[in-house]
């Protein structure tokens, strides 16, 4: 079970709610805490005096108010107006991430959310009851508006869910699952759309992903390098020491511990070549680079997953409605951009050994990797797969963050395209994941060639691992079915548990 607090929330929290279904709670300490910040909202619903989000509209109609007998009506015509996403639907963990981020922000107690609003929330990811969340109409202003308007009106009967395998009206999800709509009272509304759940799920899980990646990266350098019968002194730990970064230092004592040892690289400790190429000996410092912008990626998204984005903030120490900017994307945005950045970083250095693979000009080895060049062409295209994919990623690399479109009639003056930097993050994982997979191919072939050398015990148990869903190339064959093994053995973290070392 992970309670829910408002302060605790963790990545790996995130991961076994959205991928694992572990289920959740509001912690004691929390509910207390919301059903003060309540009382506040009750309060404040039954003066005259406006109070935004409470008895006025919303954006630019913040200064009209809102008769007491028309505030449920308020928050209900709210859901259903800012439901106007687009595009294809959030995948499923997605969805389960952003729930539960938002119940974590609400239990806070910023919000001034009734306990059973929250606990019908809570009760959907425990019974499996996901919204049907459009992926594109957020601007990340006044937080993930659309996507969340989406995920909000299942909680009142309404929009779309699916229950298990099963999608339809979100009323009938509800009823199959054993729960029933709320009727939304005073702020309610507002309490459940405004914040940056939405990019900051997507945010988290590409982090997740995205590191995993890096020890696997690290992992088919030194696979690659050793098939390159390059030097293991580029990551003498003196080295990197000497500079101090925390990404490099992790790299370069990886990719050294898993070629101790390595017969190959034995093989040519006399060969009389003084410097491999940049793709080989400056691997640390590239993926180095790109594990601290993960880390800082990370850092954002711990930051903001206990955050409390609303807007009005209900303090309820000094019974107080206070209007800010909380919801505003910025930190999710920029982070989110690093996170393609990082991504296009060990990318473009993991094309580059893969292309030092299969051209005999710069490995010593037999042409694209085959015995048999001409009649066949080997992992020709390998190479090319991964210099597509590069290229793609490379144009995911330009950072939504630096856009800015106004909106709601220029209230809403700067905005920060979190959703749209997030949506990038999560296709740079899948794409610079499958760069790294060409790369994994490519080193396994180059090994194979080098018998009967081998390489050292860790990277041959990562071969060997490899070979036992992806055999040897012998004859030209389709190499998009290998590609996807390669690849989902990297997202399921099977590959780095192959090599029986502690890949950091």
């Amino acid at each position: 079970m992970i309670y829910l607090d408002g302060t605790s929330f963790t990545l790996g929290d995130l991961v076994a709610v959205a991928r694992d279904f572990a289920p959740v709670a509001v912690a004691d300490a929390a509910r207390t805490r919301v059903g003060a910040a309540r009382a506040v909202v009750d309060d404040f619903a039954g003066r005259a005096a406006p109070t935004y989000g409470v008895n006025t509209g919303f954006g630019d109609f913040a200064e009209v108010t809102i008769p007491a007998g028309s505030l449920a009506a308020l928050q209900v015509n709210l859901l259903r107006s800012h439901a106007a996403g687009v595009g294809d639907p959030l995948p499923v963990g997605v969805v389960r991430a952003t729930m539960a981020l938002r119940a974590n922000v609400l239990a806070k107690g910023f919000s001034g959310i009734r306990l059973e609003t929250l606990d019908l929330l809570v009760e959907m990811l425990n019974r499996r009851v996901h919204p049907v969340v459009p992926s594109r109409g957020s601007v990340g202003a006044s937080g993930d508006l659309a996507p969340l308007a989406h995920l909000a009106l299942v909680l009142i009967g309404e929009g779309a869910a699916w229950h298990g395998d099963v999608q339809g009206p979100g009323a009938a999800a509800l009823d199959r699952a054993g729960l029933a709509p709320v009727t939304l009272a005073a702020k309610e509304g507002l309490a459940l759309i405004n914040g940056t759940q939405a990019s900051t799920a997507l945010l988290g899980l590409a982090v997740a992903d995205a590191e995993r990646l890096a020890r696997a990266a690290d992992i088919a350098a030194a696979l690659s390098i050793d098939g390159l019968r390059g030097s293991t002194r580029p990551f003498d730990g003196r080295i990197h020491e000497a500079r101090g970064f925390t990404g490099q230092r992790a790299s370069a004592a990886n990719v050294l511990a898993l070629m101790v040892g390595s017969p190959i690289n034995a093989s040519h400790a006399n060969c009389g070549r003084v410097q491999d190429a940049y793709s080989m000996r400056c691997t640390p410092q590239v993926h180095g680079a790109a594990r601290d912008g993960l880390a800082f990626a990370r850092r954002t998204f711990q930051t903001e997953a206990n955050a409390a984005t609303d807007n009005p903030m209900v303090f309820a120490a000094t019974g107080e409605i206070v209007s800010g900017g909380n919801f505003h994307g910025a930190p999710v945005a920029l982070a989110a951009d690093v996170v393609c950045l990082a991504l296009a970083q060990m990318a473009t250095i993991s094309e580059r050994r893969s292309e030092r693979l299969v051209n005999p000009a710069l490995s010593g080895l037999p042409p694209f990797l085959t015995r048999h060049g001409g009649l066949q062409s080997g992992l020709m295209l390998a190479q090319v797969t991964a210099a597509a994919l590069t290229s793609e990623l490379k144009t995911l690399a330009h950072p939504s963050s630096v856009d800015s479109i106004p909106t709601s009639a220029g209230r809403e003056d700067h905005v920060s395209m979190s959703m749209a930097a997030a949506l990038k993050s999560a296709r740079a994982v899948e794409l610079a994941r499958d760069v790294v997979a060409c790369e994994l191919l490519c080193a396994s072939e180059a090994i194979d060639l080098l018998a009967p050398l081998i390489s050292s015990a860790p990277l041959m148990r990562v071969h060997d691992f490899i070979r036992a869903h992806v055999p040897a190339v012998e004859h030209d064959r389709s190499l998009s079915p290998d590609l996807r093994r390669i690849s989902d053995m990297i997202a399921s973290g099977e590959l780095e548990s192959a090599s029986g070392l502690n890949v950091n």
